[in-house]
């Protein structure tokens, strides 16, 4: 079960930690947040393999919300994957 800590959220930017989940799920974010025109800088992170959790870093333009970017993105990723899988259930019958 994914657990999200908010660590950082000030004007440099926003970090977030998402417990219970790889970085290839935190990729999939920050390949997303690329697609919003106010993100400035977006980052997975994973500092070390084996005892910490997947980070997302984000830096917006402006006044923007990356709280907002991020659900935004979000939403677009589950789009995405409700796509894949109706693809999947059509093709391997």
């Amino acid at each position: 079960m994914m657990e999200i800590a908010v660590l950082k959220d000030d004007k440099d930017g926003f970090l977030l930690e998402l417990k219970g989940e790889t970085k290839s799920f935190a990729n999939l974010i920050r390949e997303e947040l690329w697609n919003d025109s106010n993100v400035l800088e977006a980052a997975a992170i994973k500092e070390h393999p084996y005892n910490t959790h997947p980070k997302i870093f984000v830096k917006m333009k402006g006044k923007s919300d990356p709280k907002k970017a991020l659900k935004e993105a979000a939403k677009r990723v589950q789009g995405k994957l409700k796509e894949l899988d109706a693809e999947f259930k059509r093709h391997l019958k």
